[in-house]
């Protein structure tokens, strides 16, 4: 697998991530009967969520590779 592929891989799993987190609390305030601005209070609270789980997640997956890139090299 190449870099750019490994790093188009990567955005797509972080958009997933970000989506499902965003997503989330309008999905749970439609149980209770939101205004529209509630929605897009819930929707904003989540995308700010969002991004930071997915940057905790991509701070954390530098950690187990060293922060750096891995070389072409295979044990």
């Amino acid at each position: 697998m190449s870099e750019a592929e490994r790093d188009a891989g990567n955005r797509r799993i972080k958009a997933v991530i970000l989506c499902i987190v965003a997503v989330s609390p309008p999905l749970i305030a439609l149980q209770f009967g939101p205004s529209p601005i509630e929605l897009l209070a819930a929707l904003a609270g989540g995308t700010a969520l969002g991004l930071l789980v997915v940057w905790y997640l991509g701070r954390l997956g530098k950690e187990f590779t060293g922060g750096s890139r891995r070389s072409g090299r295979r044990r």
